[in-house]
C-alpha cells in the first residue's frame, strides 16, 4: 500500500506522516533520502533524528530504496523532493532518464508487501524558478508528484498542518 503525502514548506506533512506510521506499527521504519550538502542541513537531519524515538528504525538512502529490508514494514520515506535531486543529479539533469529511473523505484517499492508513507513537496505552487535548471527541476518533481499519486491508494495535501484528504482506495 501507498500513503502518498504532500504538500508545500514546513506544513506539516513529516509530523502527519510520522503519526500515521505509529499508528499502523509499533515498530516502523524512516528512510531519509536527503545527501547532506553542508553543515547547516546536517544540523537539521540531526534534529530530525533527535526528534524520532527509539521505536523508529532508520535507513539513509539516496536511490534503490526497495533495496532496503523494507518487507512487510510501515516506512516512511521523507523524501521525494530529496530523492529526486538525487537522481537529477545522476542522471546530469535529463528529466527523462530521472524520471523513468523514479518510476521505476515507485513500481519496485509498490511490487513490496508493506505500507509505505511517501512524502513530497509541492514546489510548483510557488513563483518560478529563475534558472534554467530550476524550472526543469519543478517540471520533474511535478510528473513524478502526479506519478505517485497515481500509485498510491491514498493521497494526502497537508495544507496548514491539516491533511486534506485527495485520495483514498484503501
Amino acid at each position: 500500500m501507498i500513503i502518498y503525502i504532500s504538500g508545500g514548506a514546513r506544513s506539516g506533512k513529516s509530523r502527519f506522516a510520522q503519526e500515521r506510521a505509529l499508528q499502523l506499527s509499533a515498530e516502523p521504519v524512516y528512510v531519509a533520502t536527503a545527501k547532506i550538502w553542508d553543515d547547516d542541513f546536517a544540523e537539521r537531519v540531526q534534529q530530525h533524528r533527535n526528534e524520532r524515538g527509539p521505536e523508529w528504525t532508520t535507513y539513509e538512502a539516496e536511490c534503490d530504496l526497495y533495496q532496503l529490508p523494507l518487507e512487510n514494514r510501515v516506512v516512511v520515506i521523507d523524501c521525494v523532493t530529496l530523492w529526486l535531486t538525487n537522481l537529477f543529479m545522476a542522471f546530469d539533469s535529463t528529466i527523462d532518464l530521472s524520471l523513468a529511473a523514479f518510476k521505476a523505484e515507485i513500481d519496485a517499492l509498490r511490487a513490496l508487501s508493506g505500507t509505505f508513507i511517501i512524502i513530497s513537496n509541492e514546489i510548483g505552487m510557488g513563483l518560478h524558478a529563475e534558472t534554467a535548471i530550476g524550472r526543469k527541476f519543478t517540471d520533474l518533481q511535478g510528473w513524478a508528484n502526479q506519478y505517485v499519486a497515481t500509485q498510491a491508494d491514498e493521497a494526502i495535501f497537508m495544507v496548514s498542518g491539516l491533511p486534506v484528504y485527495l485520495k483514498n482506495n484503501a
